[in-house]
C-alpha cells in the first residue's frame, strides 16, 4: 500500500481498504453483507410490487411506504456492491468521479429517506387528529407532488458538494480506510482549506436531518396529546398501534447513524475496524428490516404478501 502514497500531485484515483486490520476476514465478513443486501432487494422489491399492483393499497401511508422502499434499495446499492467487490475481488480502486458520485447518491438517499419519514409522521398526525378530513387534506394527487418535493430537497442540498469536492487538490494521500466514500472523509485528504466543506456539511445536516427529527418529534407530541384525550381505551390502543410500525422504522433509521457519529466523536479508543463495521451496519440494517417491520405489523400488507407468495392457500 505504500506504493499508493504520493505527494505534490492531484490524485484522481483512490483505493478503498475495506476494513483495515481485518483483511484476513474480508471473505467471511462479506457473507452477512451479501445476505443482508439480498434481503434489501427482495424485501423492498416485493413491498413496491405489492403496493403498486393492489389498488386497495393506493393510500397515502402505503404510497409513502412505496417511496421509502425505493429509496432503501438505492441507499444500500450505493455502497454494498463496491464493498462486496473489495471483500471478494480485492477491487479497491475507485476514481475521484466515481467516489463523488457514490457519496452524492448515498447522502441524497439518506436525506430523501429522512424527508419521507417526516411526511409519514405528518400522514399519521392528519389520520389521527383529523380523521374526517384525511382524504381532503391528503388526496392521492398530492402525494406525488410531495414525493417530488422531498427528492428535490435532497438532491438540491447535496448537489453543491460535487463542486466543493471537485475544486480541491488531493495531494496528501489516496488511500481511504473505509468500504465507501464520504464527503468529509474524502475532503480531509485535500491540501486545500476545507472549512467551506465542513460548514456546508453542517448546514445540510441541520437544515434537513436535524430539522426532520425536530418536526417528527413535534408531530408525535401532538399525536400523543390527541390520543390521550380519546375516552375509549380500545380507540386509544388502535390509534397508537397505527403508529407503531412508523416509530420502529424511525428509531431504526436514525439511531444507528447517531450511534455511529457518537462513537466517532467520543469513542477515541474504539478500533477503526469497529467504526467501519458500524457505518456499514447503519447502511444495511434499516433497508433490510423496514419491509419486515411493516410486513409483520401491518395487516393489509401482511395479507397481500401471503396472497402473493402462497396464492393457493388464500
Amino acid at each position: 500500500m505504500a506504493s499508493f502514497n504520493h505527494t505534490g500531485v492531484n490524485h484522481v484515483v483512490f483505493y478503498l481498504l475495506g476494513i483495515p486490520g481485518r483483511e484476513d476476514l474480508h471473505m467471511w465478513i462479506a457473507i452477512p453483507f451479501l445476505i443482508s443486501y439480498v434481503f434489501v432487494l427482495l424485501g423492498n422489491g416485493l413491498l413496491i410490487f405489492i403496493i403498486l399492483i393492489k389498488s386497495s393499497l393506493h393510500e397515502p401511508m402505503y404510497l409513502f411506504l412505496c417511496m421509502l422502499a425505493g429509496v432503501d434499495i438505492v441507499f444500500a446499492t450505493t455502497t454494498e456492491p463496491k464493498a462486496l467487490a473489495i471483500f471478494w475481488c480485492n477491487s479497491r480502486e475507485i476514481s475521484l468521479n466515481s467516489c463523488i458520485a457514490q457519496l452524492y447518491f448515498q447522502h441524497s438517499s439518506f436525506i430523501s429517506e429522512s424527508g419521507i419519514l417526516l411526511m409519514m409522521a405528518f400522514d399519521r398526525y392528519i389520520a389521527i387528529c383529523y380523521p374526517l378530513r384525511y382524504t381532503m387534506i391528503l388526496p392521492r394527487s398530492l402525494i406525488g407532488k410531495i414525493g417530488v418535493a422531498v427528492f428535490m430537497r435532497a438532491h438540491c442540498t447535496i448537489f453543491p458538494m460535487i463542486f466543493l469536492l471537485k475544486r480541491l487538490t488531493f495531494c496528501r494521500n489516496n488511500i481511504l480506510p473505509h468500504t465507501f466514500c464520504e464527503h468529509i472523509g474524502l475532503a480531509k485528504y485535500a491540501c486545500d482549506d476545507i472549512r467551506v466543506n465542513i460548514w456546508y456539511g453542517f448546514f445540510v445536516l441541520m437544515s434537513t436531518v436535524i430539522l426532520d427529527i425536530v418536526l417528527i418529534f413535534v408531530s408525535y407530541t401532538l399525536i400523543l396529546h390527541a390520543v390521550f384525550r380519546i375516552p375509549s381505551r380500545d380507540a386509544r390502543h388502535k390509534a397508537l398501534n397505527t403508529c407503531g410500525s412508523h416509530v420502529c422504522v424511525i428509531v431504526l433509521f436514525y439511531w444507528p447513524g447517531i450511534f455511529s457519529v457518537l462513537t466517532q466523536c467520543f469513542g477515541r479508543h474504539i478500533p477503526l475496524h469497529v467504526h467501519i463495521l458500524l457505518a456499514n451496519v447503519s447502511m444495511l440494517a434499516p433497508p433490510m428490516l423496514n419491509p419486515i417491520i411493516y410486513g409483520v405489523r401491518t395487516k393489509q400488507i401482511r395479507d397481500q404478501v401471503l396472497y402473493v407468495l402462497f396464492p393457493k392457500q388464500k
